[in-house]
């Protein structure tokens, strides 16, 4: 899930198609905590471009049914639209007409995890360690996919082991999820950091939105919702590109769950 990698950041989705309208749109995001995240003629915008993807692709499919890349734009526009059953759908029909994106494709297993299997998002977690056994990213959403399968303690017990380096901030990031550091730690870790603003940006938007989640998987859902609120207010992945873009939504459809009212 390493951003810098092209494999499913890139390969097949379009990366400048439709996901990144907010990035030609919107240049920061000031919403209140009692607001939208997003403007609201953005948020139409944004549906509008989801709603004519899904239509399209829909079509060319019927006219082209083993076109890998149609199933990917389309289970793209159907999770940003919080169809997460229908997105996993369209990214499975891309590993059952090619096998080999299977143990790449990480944004099947958050489709997996948002539809709430669980299991198969964990499995599908473990089989992308086979394909970088780098990137921290993905060892998290392996143990978010863990404690909600199996609970907390035998998720903790089998963390992904990695020797390796990984892009900043996620080393002292994957050490909250193993129980070893603290959000405070985190965020003062980056504040205190000698970089550039720009340097700093996309460290604040992985440190809250993985903070945020490990609050959401604790039942913290209040701390959970203003991180991931910092996330998705913070500008860097508007332009960031095609995966901190995917990230970004990841975020944003997060905070709308856990603003719905409970039945």
């Amino acid at each position: 899930m390493n951003v810098g990698t092209v494999s499913h950041r890139s390969a097949v989705s379009n990366p400048r198609a439709g996901i990144v309208l907010l990035a030609a749109v919107v240049t920061s995001i000031t919403a209140t905590a009692d607001e939208p995240l997003l403007p609201p003629e953005l948020q139409a915008k944004m549906t509008a471009e989801w709603d004519r993807t899904i239509r399209e692709t829909t079509a060319a499919i019927e006219a082209d049914p083993q076109n890998l890349g149609l199933y990917s734009r389309r289970g793209d526009a159907r999770f940003f639209s919080a169809q997460f059953a229908a997105a996993v759908a369209d990214y499975d029909r891309m590993v059952e007409l090619d096998p080999a994106t299977d143990a790449s494709h990480w944004r099947r297993g958050i489709a997996y995890f948002y539809a709430g299997r669980y299991a198969d998002a964990a499995a599908q977690f473990e089989r992308y360690h086979s394909f970088d056994d780098v990137d921290r990213e993905n060892g998290i959403w392996r143990y978010l996919s863990q404690v909600k399968a199996h609970g907390r303690d035998k998720a903790r017990q089998g963390l992904l082991k990695y020797a390796k380096d990984d892009r900043e901030p996620f080393p002292q990031v994957y050490e909250l999820f193993a129980g070893r550091t603290t959000p405070e730690a985190i965020l003062k870790s980056i504040a205190d950091a000698k970089i550039t603003p720009a340097e700093r940006q996309p460290r604040e938007f992985y440190a809250r939105l993985y903070i945020g989640l490990n609050e959401f998987i604790e039942d913290r859902p209040q701390t959970a919702l203003v991180h991931l609120e910092h996330a998705v207010r913070n500008p860097w992945w508007q332009t960031a590109g095609y995966g901190p873009n995917y990230m970004g939504h990841v975020a944003r459809l997060h905070v709308d769950l856990l603003r719905k009212p409970k039945d």
